[in-house]
């Protein structure tokens, strides 16, 4: 296998509109090396160097999150999606949900928080949130840190700089080696260092940019490499005074990696944080006209972070590799929101309530690992064995207060807020698992893997009046995986899998499960029954191959299994966000992916399309009065077969990228995405029936100046199209003159997350070295 190629005179991000197609490969190229440890020698680095450790050249991919997990590309039986640094700039790109959702096959968002930077990512009819009770189903992982928050496993966005983006890999299916929450796959993050970026000489480059919904953005990064050391630092900041009515942003992120690397020994120190703050519209019912307007206000969230990551490897022999991280990590989410009240008793029954959480959160961690490469039976063998501990501590507080709405729908208090929760919660996941990789010649790999899982999770009650709180709940499990993979020319593999995965309950879950006694997200905690675990099982089929330079396809047929999934069912009435919290049973994910990727001179086509079947296989009753086919009581009849709210059938992305000589570049994408059922209609049978779906067109060009000035723009939506992606029912209180409150007037309506109308913004960038 070739190794990566040289690389090029250190070039930013956003200045490689004319860079040969090399460097993307080298992006995609080095990450994997930095995967799979001293398994990968880069070109110019001589074997046996400081550099590099002395080992073949070989084309790899990571299967665990440390270094040395080592496995041939054409030997992985996965349907993986890499993407490199240089995609998420030409596209300037400022949040990862995003850039997903344009480019990543079986991706697409939800907009029910109405901010950009808060979306709910899908892959594959699994979610990432950072909405506070969504169920999870998916890991990240930044650098091989877990950055699903202990508390909900909810997954923030905003958090992550994508100027210090290294690489991001997507990898499906239920594989147990990721841990807790991989049920239907990793989002696998990684970032940039300095030896990689800029290995000849110092360098950076600062980024500016301007235009619709007021939104003003600076972003930078520097680099270094002297002898051993390296050093490598990012950060942006974001002012968007949003698309719509108070759903501004205010984004402030830094990340920096100090390197250091000498003989067989490589290690990274990295620190970052970030605070952010984030206001939302929430859905809308659709008898409001303007999609610009706000249910209620206001609704906001401030989100804070610090974290420190000390990563590092060294070759114990040449067969023999140790590697290992620890880290700390804070988090700190303060919460606003603007509701309807009239059914809250906890305030008195007045019209409106206003809810404030604050959740402070503490996270250290460790893993260790170590691979060996070896033979058995005269067969080459790659055995990786490691544990992890992640161990997250949090104080949850929560308070209401009694309120009335101002003509314009904001809040105004009629009292002092008065606390309902305030409680402690520790979240331990303790795991133990291994991977081998057998060649059982050279067409045919069979891989095995297997993680043991424990998750215990502990509430305690701080004020003294609610001890029923108090409590412990564990869950354990072992989940094995196996695949095996034929490669009948190093051009073309054929692939088969099978995994299994599992998701504990949170502590939000776990106090939040009693239909008697709905909970508002975020909610209170409640002694409430307990819930069994999530677990999957994930069976995929596929195939991919690169017949010509340039020229690439895949294909992959696959269906997870959710055993005692974990649903937020919607209590209906004056709080759309009311519900709790059930296993439901089986669902189940189904689908097909299509992947296709062709050079044509300075014309580069590619395209994904996806079908997720997602739908209930056991039946269940739930609470839905907003439902049309509700009885008196409120309740309907969840059938096997019926749909999953919120996960479109179909999806296609479609994206022609040009290269017009030295100075211009450019790429034009569309999004096509069918219709949705709305939450509260499980049963698929709401008389206001499924969203519609929608086609979307985003347009980005740069031209190159000279060597170190370059210009770009961007256009999203560029045909205005006005659609929504995410629906809930609910009771809309605001039916009178001018969609003022009337509590009388209340009608059942469907409430909309809208994506954002038609937006262009022009930036330049200056590089320096």
């Amino acid at each position: 296998m070739p190794s990566c190629p040289t690389a090029a005179p250190a070039m930013p991000a956003r200045a490689t509109a004319a860079r040969p197609l090399r460097a993307k490969s080298r992006a995609i190229c080095t990450a994997l090396a930095a995967l799979a440890g001293s398994g990968f020698t880069l070109a110019g680095e001589t074997p046996g160097s400081p550099e590099a450790p002395s080992m073949p050249k070989v084309e790899v991919v990571g299967t665990t999150l440390l270094p040395g997990s080592a496995v041939l590309l054409r030997r992985l039986p996965a349907n993986a999606q890499i993407f490199p640094s240089e995609d998420f700039a030409a596209q300037d790109a400022h949040d990862v949900a995003g850039f997903l959702e344009r480019n990543a096959g079986s991706v697409t968002l939800n907009a029910a928080q109405g901010n950009p930077y808060q979306a709910d990512l899908i892959f594959r009819g699994f979610t990432a949130s950072p909405v506070l009770g969504t169920p999870q189903g998916l890991s990240v992982f930044l650098d091989g840190v877990r950055i699903n928050e202990s508390f909900g496993d909810s997954v923030n966005w905003d958090l992550i700089p994508p100027s210090a983006i290294s690489t991001v890999q997507l990898i499906p299916g239920s594989n147990p080696v990721f841990g807790l929450n991989t049920l239907g796959g990793a989002v696998a993050i990684y970032t940039k260092r300095g030896r990689l970026e800029y290995p000849d000489r110092p360098g950076g480059s600062v980024t500016a940019s301007a235009g619709s919904f007021g939104r003003r953005a600076m972003e930078f990064e520097t680099g270094a490499r002297s002898g051993a050391w390296d050093l490598f630092a990012a950060g942006d900041f974001v002012s968007d005074e949003g698309w719509a009515r108070h759903n501004s942003s205010l984004v402030r992120r830094a990340f920096a990696k100090l390197g250091w690397r000498e003989g067989a020994t490589d290690l990274e120190l990295s620190v970052g944080g970030a605070s952010n703050r984030l206001e939302g519209t929430q859905t809308l019912p659709t008898s409001f006209a303007d999609i610009r307007e706000p249910y209620t206000f206001p609704d906001a969230n401030a989100n804070r972070s610090e974290f420190v990551t000390l990563r590092g490897s060294h070759q114990l022999s040449p067969a023999l590799l140790l590697s290992g991280l620890i880290y700390r990590r804070h988090f700190e989410n303060r919460n606003f929101s603007s509701n309807v009240g009239i059914d809250d008793a906890s305030t008195g029954a007045t019209p409106a309530v206003n809810d404030s959480s604050t959740i402070d959160q503490r996270g250290t961690g460790f893993a260790v690992q170590l691979a060996h490469t070896g033979t058995l039976a005269a067969r080459t063998n790659r055995l990786t064995l490691g544990l992890s501990v992640d161990d997250g501590r949090a104080r949850y507080a929560s308070a209401t207060q009694p309120a009335d709405f101002a003509p314009d729908r904001s809040t105004t208090a009629l009292g002092p807020f008065a606390p309902d929760t305030d409680a402690d919660t520790r979240t331990r996941y303790d795991g133990a698992y291994f991977s081998n990789a057998l060649e059982l010649d050279e067409r045919w790999t069979l891989t095995l893997a297997g993680r043991f899982n424990r998750a215990d999770v502990r509430i305690a009650d701080r004020t003294g009046t609610a001890p029923q709180l108090n409590g412990s709940h564990r869950f354990r499990r072992f989940n094995p995986a196996v695949g095996l993979s034929y490669s009948p020319a190093p051009a073309l593999t054929a692939y088969g899998s099978y995994n299994e995965g599992m998701r504990a309950p949170t502590a939000i879950e776990l106090t939040c499960a009693d239909p008697s006694a709905p909970c508002k997200l975020p909610n209170n905690f409640l002694a409430d029954p307990p819930l069994r675990p999530v677990v999957s099982k994930t069976f995929e089929f596929g195939a991919r191959g690169r017949p010509a330079t340039g020229t690439s396809w895949s294909f992959a047929i696959f269906r997870t299994d959710l055993h005692d999934d974990l649903q937020f069912l919607s209590s209906g009435g004056a709080a759309i966000n009311a519900g709790f919290f059930q296993n439901v049973g089986v669902t189940r994910r189904q689908g097909l992916e299509l992947g296709a990727r062709k050079r044509l001179g300075p014309v580069v086509l590619s395209a994904h399309y996806s079908l997720v079947d997602a739908t209930y296989r056991t039946g269940f009753a739930e609470n839905s009065p907003a439902n049309s086919t509700a009885d008196a009581s409120g309740a309907i009849v969840v059938r096997r077969g019926d749909r999953i709210p919120g996960i479109p059938r179909h999806s296609m992305k479609l994206r022609v990228d040009v290269e017009a000589g030295p100075r211009w570049s450019g790429g034009i994408g569309a999004l096509f995405a069918s219709g949705v059922q709305a939450r509260g209609d499980e049963n698929n049978l709401d008389a206001n029936g499924r969203l519609p779906g929608y086609a979307v067109v985003n347009l980005d060009l740069r031209y190159r100046i000279d060597a170190r000035l370059s210009l770009f723009a961007r256009i999203d939506n560029v045909f205005d199209r006005r659609y929504a992606n995410f629906g809930v029912l609910g009771e809309n209180f605001f039916t009178g003159p001018g969609q003022t409150f009337d509590a009388a007037g209340a009608r059942a309506e469907q409430f909309r997350g809208y994506a954002a109308p038609r937006g262009a913004w022009i930036g330049v960038q200056y590089r320096f070295d």
